[in-house]
């Protein structure tokens, strides 16, 4: 039996050992994942930092202290209710961007990084929104973002973390809030939308009076031209009759008596004639001396005969004197 025994044992032995071995190679090698880094303990103490790739460490004496995720995180931070300055009840959350720039004060120096910055930014939610009036924390979400990162950030730097980017998720204010401000919204654009009609009536006004003023201003440029009109053909007329009058004078200054005739005829028709074609004139009245209106018209008859024979002193006159109105008196 012992030689069994030393037999077995001498079998063993190597199957040991390779097994030893692989343990220690596989205690001694170490793969870092991108996006990673690990920290490396020597009895509890810190060595060094292992970056992503392949890494060796001494067996049985180092070992991995914390994997760190390099990358760029999301923190969710609860909602909670916050009391404005103005005393107003408002519920925010928010979400922070958090990232580990520095390996070793984030693995030694605080402990449970994510629950120290939830807690860090709650507080710090509570005094900024607190700080600001209900108006205000509804309406410059910009600005709360801004002074949350400044505080947040000065914070943790000395954790070996970079706040990148914080922002308020949700503010909602109690429901009596929403309701009055919802009425105020109505009111506000109702208000807006009264003074838009007024002003839109003002324009319209002013433009129709534009428009008046405009036609007004046409129609005596019109007035003033036809005026303009009639008294330039009234200049016309008048030059007309001023050149026949001197033509019948300077032939009665000749001593054709038959031009004055035929003057005062024409004028004693046309008088005659504007008067019978009056509207407003329904009954015309004939003088009863109607023979002087024939006597002009046997003058103009006889200044025409005149006119078409040749003139001279055997030239016999017309009937019943020189004039035929010399018969009226």
């Amino acid at each position: 039996m012992g030689v069994d025994f030393l037999n077995d044992a001498g079998l063993w032995i190597p199957v040991l050992l390779v097994i030893a071995g692989v343990v220690l190679i596989f205690s001694a090698v170490k793969v870092v994942p991108q996006g990673y880094m690990y920290t490396v303990e020597q009895f509890g103490r810190y060595t060094r930092t292992l970056s992503p790739g392949l890494a060796f460490i001494m067996p049985f004496a180092d070992r991995i202290g914390h994997k760190l995720n390099m990358m760029e995180n999301v923190l969710d931070i609860p909602t909670q209710e916050v009391i404005t300055k103005d005393n107003a009840q408002v519920s925010c959350d928010a979400v922070v961007f958090t990232q580990i720039v520095d390996p070793v004060p984030a693995a030694y120096e605080v402990n449970d990084l994510v629950r120290a910055i939830s807690n860090l930014s709650m507080t710090n939610i509570r005094t900024v929104v607190g700080s600001m009036d209900l108006d205000q924390v509804l309406s410059n979400r910009d600005d709360i973002n801004a002074r949350l990162l400044k505080v947040i950030d000065a914070a943790t730097h000395p954790w070996g973390v970079k706040v990148t980017r914080i922002e308020i998720k949700d503010l909602t204010p109690p429901g009596d809030i929403t309701e009055a401000m919802a009425r105020q919204m109505k009111a506000e654009r109702l208000k807006r939308a009264q003074i838009l009609e007024a002003e839109g009536d003002r324009a319209s006004a002013i433009l129709k009076a534009e428009g008046l003023k405009q036609s007004q201003i046409l129609e005596a440029e019109g007035r003033r031209e036809a005026a303009f009109r009639d008294a330039e053909a009234r200049e016309r007329a008048a030059e007309a009759e001023a050149k026949a009058t001197e033509v019948v004078s300077e032939a009665i200054a000749k001593g054709d008596v038959n031009a004055i005739n035929y003057f005062l005829g024409l004028k004693y028709v046309e008088a005659f004639a504007k008067l019978a074609s009056s509207p407003q004139q329904r009954t015309v009245i004939v003088p009863a001396d109607f023979a002087g209106l024939v006597g002009a018209i046997e003058g103009v008859k006889a200044l025409t005969d005149n006119v078409k024979r040749p003139s001279g002193p055997d030239t016999p006159r017309p009937p019943g004197g020189t004039s035929p109105f010399a018969t009226r008196g």
